[in-house]
């Protein structure tokens, strides 16, 4: 079964109505309303709201429950290049078979960014400075039109529908995730719209998809004084830049396979050693300790490894040439594959820190903002996913990424308490990024990604 011509049209007029309205994370009370009244005036499944979200859910024919055999513990095997992995587990065509499965989720997020309307749509965004520049609308859509053909057809499981809010600040499956051991469910999927795919193109990952990231606020306390003095104050500003500068150290973007060990060896050595200066780390390449815990290496199969530190702010004063400022703040993003090295990241950049601004006689505050888990996809989920292109079968043949997708994302909490997968769904070679000004939701993959959703049921 694949979604109605009709219902395709509903599901566009209805990304096009979220698309007026966008919230802000944690504050889509107005885009929940809206979903949730066309759920009700559509189909007949349930919806239950929760505290700050909701779900949809749609029972299955029977009331036996038995989970598919190999998603307890899923065996985690590599992929063959066709992307197909013969496993032991075995799903019923629906309607097949009197044993119920156990319980399916899917998640669709639905908040917007701070990012102003610029371009001209017809259904452009009514509220200033925020708009749907991440595809949230068209994710929530897909799950919609998902409910309109599960509302015309019976299950052999029960299906649930995540309404999340806050994905942008790593909130929402924070409170959502319970459901997974609440209703008992045995797998869970989500996608991703993606610029730089051919249109309409399944791209996944096997393994780790999208990597771990926190935001680290450091804020220095010094004394203000009169620009013309500043012996007699303590400005903050040689330290912040120190601060920067040590940071930017730790980042390894890409690496080629013979130096995958080592340079892995010297991020965790860096964990347990203060920052050195530039010519002192060559110096001492050679010379790094190995790490005490193998366990808190990277997992992941693939041989790049990256950590990357961004400086997202500085801030010191306000300009004035008469005063040299007693207050300043560097905030970064950290970001790494595995969130024990992206842990020995926030350890190395605050240790630094600290000695620094103790040297300086200056005082440190740090806060952690937006932590986000590794995504990690489990390998029998990503079969399914692929499988189900071939049924549907795609206009284009499924891509692999050879390089994770650095963006960060949180629907790696519901993967650490159930298996599941995140793939992508390809926007266009040359379509507007995602978090840009000129990005809207290409409603041309709209079916595509409703069919995938259909056929993992």
């Amino acid at each position: 079964m694949h979604l109605q011509p009709a219902d395709l049209n509903k599901i566009i007029s209805l990304r096009h109505t979220l698309h007026r309205c966008p919230e802000l994370s944690m504050l889509e009370t107005k885009t929940a309303t809206i979903l949730q009244q066309f759920l009700r005036d559509n189909t007949s499944l349930e919806v239950c709201q929760r505290d700050g979200w909701f779900y949809a859910s749609k029972k299955a024919v029977s009331d036996q429950c038995q989970r598919p055999a190999g998603l307890t513990v899923p065996p985690e095997k590599h992929l063959q290049p066709s992307g197909r992995q013969q496993t032991d587990v075995s799903f019923p065509v629906l309607g097949a078979s009197p044993v119920t499965l156990a319980p399916i989720a899917f998640r669709a997020d639905m908040d917007a960014l701070p990012i102003p309307e610029t371009i001209e749509l017809p259904y452009g965004s009514q509220n200033e400075g925020v708009s749907h520049k991440c595809g949230h609308d068209g994710h929530c859509a897909a799950l919609c039109g998902l409910a309109l053909a599960l509302d015309q057809m019976e299950t052999t499981r029960d299906v649930y529908l995540i309404f999340q809010p806050g994905e942008e600040v790593d909130a929402g499956a924070l409170i959502c995730r319970d459901l997974i051991t609440e209703k008992g469910i045995s797998e869970i999927y989500a996608f991703h719209n993606l610029g730089g795919y051919p249109e309409g193109s399944l791209v996944y990952r096997e393994g780790l998809t999208q990597p771990a990231s926190e935001g680290l606020r450091i804020c220095l306390t010094g004394k203000t004084s009169h620009a013309s003095a500043p012996e007699k104050g303590n400005n903050p500003a040689g330290v912040l830049a120190e601060i920067v500068l040590a940071a930017q150290k730790l980042n390894v973007c890409h690496r080629s396979e013979t130096e995958a060990e080592s340079q892995g060896h010297a991020i965790a050595a860096a964990a347990l050693e203060p920052l050195q200066s530039a010519d002192d780390h060559q110096q001492s390449a050679d010379h790094r300790p190995q790490p005490a815990d193998h366990q808190s290496q990277p997992t992941d199969d693939h041989p790049q490894s990256m950590r990357l530190c961004t400086i997202t702010g500085i801030r010191l004063g306000d300009g004035d040439f008469g005063i040299s400022p007693g207050e300043g703040e560097v905030c970064m993003t950290l970001r790494a594959e595995a969130e024990s090295d992206m842990e020995n990241m926030e350890e190395t950049v605050l240790r630094f820190a600290r000695d620094k601004a103790a040297e300086a006689g200056l005082e440190m505050q740090y806060s952690i903002h937006d932590r986000f888990p590794e995504t990690r996809n489990h390998n029998v989920c990503l079969n399914r996913v692929l499988d189900a292109a071939g049924r549907i079968p795609l206009k284009k043949p499924a891509i692999p990424m050879r390089e994770l997708w650095r963006a960060s994302e949180d629907f790696g909490y519901y993967l650490k308490l159930c298996p599941g997968a995140m793939f992508y769904i390809g926007n266009g070679e040359d379509y507007p990024a995602l978090h840009t000004t000129g990005y809207d939701f290409n409603d041309r993959i709209l079916e595509t990604a409703v069919n995938l959703l259909l056929e993992l049921v």
